[in-house]
């Protein structure tokens, strides 16, 4: 894969050569098929106790991978590593003694086995020209860790991004005719605490070496992929103003890794600006999801209350900006004063001022957008206006990648700098192919720093102020996303199957609830770059002539039960209306898609585990 950024620049780390034959045996050890090993939409997630109690359960992953992989494997760069949660360094000496075992010629694994996802989309993209074939990240993303949490391994591409379902479906082929496992079990243990290089010899006269480890900096490349995406001195004049202050909250994971280079050493912020910024194996105890309801401590220091209203008494001295991240550093909350922005919201206030992003400046300005299909309509609204072809795209990073790369790859239309979004929380551009939410929080601060460039000390242009001029533009939307967590999955694929009938029966507009119910369909999908397609990707219900959604689809990042997940919205285009409870805009939209759903006679829930 050819370089997108200039590869970080790094002091050569020591070499040792080991010329033991022996230590490259491999061994055949032979397994049987285990039930279940398909990737949801970010690989393969299961409860910890799955992977520690089922004997081979992360060995035959692997080995279904790289049998997916076949001739890819030969003499080809891996990258290895994930956001520090428990289990990890366990799974990553396996992966290193199968990678040896399976024809790799080398491991690139971030030390301390830290590396964010969009970091490991960094280096396979960036480090030597793009050397790496692929990488596989060990997260479970925003799930919790620990003994009684959750592991999760995914597999990314020579682009960068995660496989696409050509590829994992390989894998799920072949993980249900696995038979044995290639593994060098002689390797030693490789020490992840130090950057270094180990060449492995075949024999004591071989010119070259038969497989090499090399652990590397953890940030170094993505610090050299994302931060000429911004104007870094403008951001540390925003930074270094006396009525700015913020607070990043890394939440214990992989984040922490990142925040203290890129925050404080870089844009010159103050140390104590970072909360929970040490990664932790179970992430201290928290979910690590950057919502209203798992970063709590942040949304209180923001002056919010748990339902993302503004609490006046604590408004008055909160800091004018803060964010969050995930377990592995790819998703982000960001919060004003007093103000909570919607994940749909922040990816639309970003296209709205792409001037503000050196990234996009450079280059002339957006190409292209695109949001996952539930996420709301805000970011077409602002499209329509600036004239940039926009794109709905199924839930899963990897829709967005042929669209990144479509001149590149394919030879076809030209989107980049792009731009893209999802309602849970992810946002990113073209520097990778993952969702970034360290980039995120920059081009935020990017904005703020660009609207503030000539503001007098104590003017400052807040948060509020730049989602609010949006809205004066395009219009409000009010949205939520209600979850419905560890549902059995019996009776979540039986709410799906009534909305199907809902779907069939249809015959025209009707009063539900009090409500308009003007119209319903499945949203199904074909990638206008590589053909591929994607059938019963969400159930959409239509209110009010289309001004209000309810969108209902299946999550495939949970690891136990089913997660369904609602997305309801309403588009208000009155300015008179703005200030309105969203929980009062949207609750007659709530109360009809639960009936249109039968959603209790399904799922014996009276409400959402979580609503953000």
């Amino acid at each position: 894969m050819a370089a997108s950024a200039a590869s970080a620049a790094a002091a050569p780390a020591a070499t040792r050569a080991v010329k033991d034959g022996a230590l490259l045996a491999v061994t055949e050890k032979p397994t049987a098929p285990i039930e279940g090993q398909k990737p949801g939409t970010s690989g393969l997630r299961k409860k910890t106790s799955v992977f520690e109690g089922t004997p081979n359960y992360l060995e035959n992953f692997i080995q279904s991978t790289f049998n997916a992989l076949g001739e890819e494997c030969k003499g080809a760069t891996l990258v290895v590593g994930g956001d520090g949660r428990y289990y990890n360094t366990t799974a990553v000496q396996v992966i290193v003694r199968m990678a040896a075992a399976n024809g790799f010629a080398r491991v690139w694994i971030g030390k301390n086995g830290l590396l964010s996802t969009p970091a490991v989309s960094a280096i396979i993209r960036n480090r030597e020209g793009g050397a790496a074939v692929g990488g596989i990240i060990l997260t479970a993303s925003h799930n919790p860790g620990g003994p009684d949490g959750d592991v999760g391994v995914k597999y990314n591409t020579g682009n960068g991004g995660p496989a696409p379902e050509a590829v994992t479906d390989a894998i799920y082929e072949c993980s249900k005719a696995v038979t044995a496992l290639r593994i060098c079990s002689a390797l030693p243990d490789v020490d992840l605490a130090a950057e270094g290089r180990t060449e492995y010899f075949a024999s004591a006269d071989a010119a070259a070496p038969g497989f090499v480890v090399e652990v590397i900096s953890s940030t170094a490349d993505y610090e050299a992929a994302v931060l000429p995406c911004f104007d870094v001195p403008a951001l540390r004049k925003l930074v270094a103003r006396e009525d700015f202050s913020f607070v990043y909250d890394a939440m214990h994971g992989v984040a922490g890794a990142y925040a203290s280079s890129i925050f404080v050493d870089a844009l010159g912020a103050d140390p104590s600006c970072l909360l929970n910024a040490t990664p932790l194996p179970d992430f201290g105890g928290g979910h690590p999801d950057p919502n209203l309801a798992y970063a709590s401590v942040l949304v209180k220091k923001l002056g919010l209350t748990p339902r993302g209203e503004r609490d006046e008494a604590a408004a008055a001295t909160a800091p004018a900006f803060g964010a969050a991240a995930d377990g592995d550093a790819d998703r982000n909350m960001i919060l004003g004063r007093g103000f909570f922005v919607t994940p749909s919201d922040s990816v639309a206030v970003i296209a709205a001022n792409w001037e503000a992003i050196k990234q996009f400046r450079d280059a002339g300005g957006l190409k292209g957008v695109a949001r996952s299909m539930p996420t709301s309509r805000a970011l077409d609204a602002v499209a329509a206006s600036l004239g940039v072809p926009r794109f709905v795209v199924p839930t899963g990073w990897k829709w967005f990648g042929s669209l990144m790369d479509s001149k590149a790859v394919y030879g076809k239309e030209d989107y980049t700098p792009f731009l893209c979004g999802e309602e849970s929380f992810g946002t990113g551009s073209s520097h990778v192919r993952e969702k970034d939410g360290i980039w995120a929080v920059l081009a935020w601060m990017s904005i703020l720093a660009a609207r503030n460039a000539e503001t007098p000390i104590g003017s400052l242009v807040s948060v509020e102020d730049v989602v609010r001029e949006m809205w004066a533009k395009c219009g409000r939307c009010f949205y939520q996303r209600h979850d419905y967590e560890e549902v059995d999955s019996k009776g979540a694929h039986a709410l799906m199957d009534t909305l199907r009938a809902e779907v069939a029966a249809f015959k025209g507009p009707r009063e539900v609830a009090g409500v308009s119910f003007t119209g319903c369909d499945e949203f199904e999908y074909t990638d206008s770059v590589t053909g591929d397609k994607a059938a019963q990707q969400g159930m959409r219900l239509f209110f009010a002539d289309g001004a209000g959604r309810v969108v209902f689809r299946l999550s495939g990042t949970g690891s136990v039960g089913a997660t369904i997940r609602m997305y309801v919205e309403m588009n208000e285009k009155d300015p008179s209306r703005f200030n309105a409870d969203a929980a009062d805009v949207l609750a007659p939209l709530v109360a009809a898609a639960i009936e249109l759903s039968h959603m209790k006679e399904h799922t014996g829930r009276d409400e959402a585990t979580v609503i953000t």
